[in-house]
């Protein structure tokens, strides 16, 4: 069973996702004006889907949090809760590999050894992961001087629909997997199914 993060992830995070796709499908006519256009909606994509994968990774870290705290007596639920989410790196900062390791650790576990043994794609996953947070980063900050860490492959520094989209599917993979993992390691260290 998943667990309400990866349900709101599938369900609003892609209903989401898929409006500003289909803003990038209704784009009309031709030539310079629709390129800079389609650029934008590019950027904004990106942007957007960095900012729907930290939600669904800050999210499932507090339903995680809720059921660890859950398993302890009742005095030590408020302490371990505010020590789990205390300088949570996923409320300020991007969703990017380093972080996300950083706050699941917190739960016990080290969470990309786990993402690795559950599936075999999760290295290119999160290689992918880790080119989209730069380019989050470049578009947020309006700078795009670093070439080598922006390059798309080939030399290539623009942005296209296509790697988005591919940015997008290496999200939904991480989430399905990671989704797995937590509820595997609650169960180890809770007892119980989580959800």
């Amino acid at each position: 069973m998943p667990s309400q993060s990866l349900i709101r992830w599938q369900r609003d995070a892609r209903a989401e996702l898929d409006d500003i796709a289909d803003a990038h499908a209704a784009l009309g006519g031709s030539g310079h004006s629709r390129r800079v256009a389609t650029v934008q909606i590019n950027h904004a994509y990106a942007v957007l889907l960095s900012s729907q994968f930290q939600r669904f990774c800050r999210d499932l870290h507090s339903e995680a949090s809720e059921q660890l705290c859950a398993a302890v007596p009742a005095w030590a639920g408020p302490i371990l809760r505010a020590r789990l989410a205390e300088a949570r790196k996923l409320d300020t900062g991007n969703p990017n590999p380093g972080n996300i390791g950083s706050d699941f650790r917190r739960l016990g576990f080290d969470l990309w050894p786990l993402m690795r043994a559950r599936s075999a794609r999760t290295d290119g996953r999160k290689n992918r992961l880790e080119q989209l947070n730069r380019w989050r980063n470049a578009i947020a900050h309006q700078d795009f001087s670093d070439a080598a860490g922006l390059d798309l492959g080939s030399g290539r520094t623009d942005l296209w629909l296509s790697d988005v989209r591919a940015w997008r599917a290496a999200c939904d993979g991480l989430a399905e997997t990671l989704d797995g993992v937590v509820d595997d390691a609650l169960l180890r260290l809770a007892g119980r199914p989580p959800w």
